[in-house]
Parts: structure tokens; sequence; C-alpha cells
């Protein structure tokens, strides 16, 4: 079996959605290869690696280690569908690249994301006052530094499904609700195994990933907060893809 060229797939979004457990899950299937060492590559979200040409993708191919029966590379790095230039990157590496998104609503995702910099010490603001200050740190740092305090700005799907198509088809997307994945895995990994053409996932059991232990629930007043900031984009999204999602606003 002649070992694959370039990565085919890749789960591109979004952060804190679920893409850990998914990861795990991809790496029981026999014909699937991805990183030996890591889960999150960053390598078409990292600005140093494309500030030359030609690209060298000696550097991402070596982490990859294809044994037969693997067959297709892949890899997760949930960065990737926020980083502005990333999209036009993977195109251009691959155009045929098939992209997977896995899509939590967008206000918990924010408070799990303000909780993972709290406790990696990143974060000295309550969670209320971080998601007002976030449009002046986004405005005064630079992005490398901004991006861990975008709670607010990641959870904007709709912009970054957006930019994603102008590189991709449709049928290159396959978009679904963290929720589907926690509830029905075995589902979600049949949808994936037919999108990315590969035998049906042998049976496996469910991936429970040690989640962070939240500094306190997330109060009325942060809900209410959140709810005016995305209940237009959470309409746009329900427009685009034909979901139903009601529940992330309740």
């Amino acid at each position: 079996m002649t070992a694959p060229e370039k990565v085919g797939f890749i789960v591109a979004g979004a952060q804190k959605g679920g893409t850990t457990a998914l990861d795990l899950y991809l790496r029981e299937h026999p014909e699937l290869c991805l990183p030996r060492e890591e889960k999150e590559l960053h390598f078409f979200d990292s600005d140093r690696f494309f500030a030359t040409e030609p690209v060298d993708y000696s550097r991402y191919h070596r982490a990859f280690d294809p044994r037969p029966p693997q067959r297709l590379l892949g890899e997760v790095t949930p960065a990737y569908m926020y980083w502005p230039t990333a999209a036009e990157r993977i195109a251009r590496y691959n155009p045929a690249m098939q992209l997977i998104l896995v899509l939590r609503n967008p206000i918990t995702r924010a408070f799990s994301h303000w909780n993972m910099a709290r406790q990696l010490k990143r974060e000295p603001l309550a969670f209320l006052d971080a998601l007002r200050a976030e449009p002046e740190r986004l405005r005064r740092l630079p992005p490398g530094r901004a991006k861990r305090y975008t709670y607010v700005e990641r959870g904007f799907y709709a912009q970054q499904l957006r930019r994603l198509g102008q590189y991709f088809p449709p049928g290159q997307m396959l978009i679904f609700k963290s929720e589907e994945l926690q509830a029905q895995p075995a589902d979600v990994l049949a949808r994936i195994a037919t999108y990315l053409g590969i035998a049906p996932f042998p049976p496996v059991g469910e991936k429970i990933v040690q989640a962070r232990e939240y500094q306190g629930a997330m109060s009325d007043e942060d809900k209410r907060y959140l709810i005016g900031v995305f209940e237009p984009e959470i309409r746009e999204l329900e427009r685009m893809l034909g979901w139903d999602c009601s529940r992330w606003l309740v």
C-alpha cells in the first residue's frame, strides 16, 4: 500500500467543542493515521511556517507515521476554523481537504474557554468583566496574544463558516453539534466514515475526556449578557445550516 502524500482531513473546529474526544475516537479506526505525539499540530495557524515561499511542509508531514492498513492522514486542530488565514493556507496545501467541524453552543463554549484560561493562570478577570474587556483586548494586543481572550469572538461561527466556504465547497465540510457527539457518538462516527469514504468504525467505547472543574456556575447575569450577544448569530447559523438551536438560548 502506497503511503498517502498529503493530509486528507482536518477537524478544524470549534475550540472547546468536544474535539479531544473526537480525536480519541478517530484514532480507533484502522484506516486513519493521526499525529503520533500530539493532538493539535497548529501548522496552518502558525505564521512563521508561511513567512517564506515555497512553504516547507516537511515539518508538518513528520508528525505522521502511517502503517498499513492506515491510508488517510488527518489531524485535529480546532483553532483553524477561527484563525483568519488558516482556510486559505489549507486550501493551497490541499484543495481537496475534507473538513470536520464540531459546533458547541457559543454561550457555554465561552464559559468553558474562560474557565480554562483561569486554571492556566492566564485570566485575572471575572467572567463578565473578561467578556466586557474582550473588544479592547483584541484591539490592543497582537493577534498571537489576543487569541487567548477570544471567549466571544470564537463563537461567531457563521462568519467563520463563510470564510471556509470561500475555499471549500459544502461537500468538503461535515458539520455537526457537539451535543450529537456527546449523546450519539456511534451515529456521528457513522456519518464521518461515510464522509471520509472509509469502512465503518469498529465498536468503540464512549470516550470520557476529563473536563476541567469549573470555578462555579455561570450566573444568570452572565447568561443574559451572552444571549444578548449571540442570539442574532445563533439565528443566522440556524438559517445557514437548517438547524434548530433553540436550546442554546435557554
